[in-house]
């Protein structure tokens, strides 16, 4: 156990408490456990909230087992009680309600044209932007999540923290996206290395990176479709 991990909530730096990281960051930049204990507020005596999400989750497998457990099983966990329960229950009612009324065809992208027009917004940014995007292994876009927002002239792509995000979701195939504010969406070198470096990243983590996709002004470039993807 870490020094962090004995700490109550209140007692860690304001980056590094969940609330905090949400409203600054976003909500897709933190793990299960640091939504749940957003939502849980409080831990018990001899553990923070973090810790006592961590102990819940791990208890029923993940989100999706606690998502089938009663009320009964939830209060069987000790930190648990009616109150904490209920939160959990109420949120997972929540979930499935709007899950019915969102449509669930996801698009397939078959090629850079249908990659480009889910992203259409970033031939008009004026800061440099990378966004990754998660496929199933029939290519369906499950999500899209923005990695990193730089300078008018560079993003700087962090590799761990790009395959964090398939890694956590699961997604066993991703798209790298991102714009040159200049409109010209011809490679530089360092987009060239940068392709190279998260194309054997994938390779080792057993991640396809099926793509590498340039956004300028109504046009872009594909490391694939130029078949200089590897």
């Amino acid at each position: 156990m870490t020094q962090h991990d004995s700490l109550r909530i209140r007692e860690l730096p304001d980056h590094e408490r969940p609330r905090e990281r949400l409203l600054h960051q976003g909500a897709d930049r933190l793990s299960n456990s640091e939504l749940l204990a957003i939502l849980l507020r409080t831990g018990t005596p001899n553990e923070n909230v973090i810790q006592l999400a961590t102990r819940l989750l791990a208890r029923f497998d993940g989100l999706a087992g606690m998502a089938q457990a009663s009320a009964t099983q939830l209060k069987e966990i000790s930190g648990l009680g009616d109150a904490k329960s209920a939160q959990i229950l109420a949120t997972v009612e929540l979930a499935r309600r709007l899950n019915a009324h969102m449509p669930h065809e996801q698009p397939q992208v078959r090629n850079a044209a249908q990659a480009v027009k889910l992203v259409e917004d970033m031939q008009k940014l004026k800061q440099e932007q990378v966004r990754i995007m998660l496929l199933d292994t029939a290519q369906h876009v499950k999500a899209i999540r923005t990695v990193t927002t730089g300078t008018v002239n560079a993003s700087l792509i962090r590799i761990a923290e790009l395959f964090r995000l398939p890694i956590v979701e699961q997604c066993p195939a991703i798209i790298l996206l991102h714009n040159h504010p200049s409109g010209d969406p011809s490679p530089s070198a360092d987009d060239r290395n940068i392709t190279k470096a998260v194309v054997g990243a994938g390779d080792m983590l057993d991640i396809d990176v099926v793509d590498h996709i340039i956004i300028g002004h109504s046009t872009w470039y594909s490391f694939r479709e130029a078949g200089r993807l590897r």
